[in-house]
C-alpha cells in the first residue's frame, strides 16, 4: 500500500521518495516539518474530525462536511499536493466514498478545490506503479538537482560528496 506522503515525495523527488520508504527520515527534526507539525496541532480548530487514519494506511488531515481537508504551509509544492489529495479521494473511492478536497495554504490564506476526474484516476493508478517500482530499485534513483533541495530535510545526505559549488 502507497501512502500519501509517498505520493508527494514521488511528485517532488523520486529519491526522497526511495529514501523515506526505506526508513531513512531526516524529517522529524527539519524545521520545514516540525512547523508543519505545529501549523497542523493550531489550523482549523472548530472542526471536529481531524488526524482521521482510514484502513491503517493513510491519515487525512480534517473531514469538513462534503470535503476532506489538507492543511499545507505554503502552495510552493502545490502539483505535488494536490496529487497527494487526488490520492486520498481515490483511494476513499476504492472505499465507497465519495469526497471532495480542499488543500488550504495557512500562510497565503488561500485555499484549493480539488476534485477527483477519470483522468485523474488513470494518473494516480500509473503513479502507484510508478511508485513500486521505485521501491524495488537496489540503490536511492540518481541526485537531481532541484530548485528546493537547499530546503529539503535530506539536502545533506545527497549531496554530503558534492562539496562547495
Amino acid at each position: 500500500m502507497v501512502s500519501g506522503v509517498q505520493m508527494h515525495y514521488y511528485k517532488v523527488c523520486k529519491r526522497k521518495l526511495w529514501l523515506f520508504s526505506r526508513g531513512i527520515a531526516f524529517e522529524e527534526e527539519h524545521d520545514r516539518v516540525v512547523e508543519g507539525k505545529i501549523l497542523h496541532e493550531r489550523a482549523y480548530p472548530r472542526l471536529d474530525e481531524r488526524e482521521i487514519l482510514v484502513d491503517n494506511t493513510f491519515k487525512l488531515d480534517a473531514l469538513d462536511g462534503e470535503y476532506i481537508r489538507e492543511i499545507k504551509i505554503s502552495s510552493k509544492m502545490a502539483d505535488a499536493d494536490r496529487f497527494q489529495m487526488l490520492y486520498y479521494l481515490y483511494e476513499l473511492k476504492k472505499r465507497g466514498i465519495i469526497k471532495k478536497g480542499l488543500i488550504s495554504y495557512t500562510k497565503e490564506r488561500k485555499t484549493e478545490e480539488v476534485v477527483l476526474t477519470e483522468n485523474d484516476e488513470k494518473k494516480i493508478e500509473k503513479a502507484i506503479g510508478e511508485i513500486h517500482q521505485v521501491l524495488q530499485l537496489p540503490s536511492p534513483p540518481p541526485l537531481k538537482k532541484l530548485t528546493y533541495c537547499p530546503k529539503c530535510a535530506y539536502y545533506e545526505f545527497c549531496y554530503v560528496l558534492e562539496g562547495d559549488e
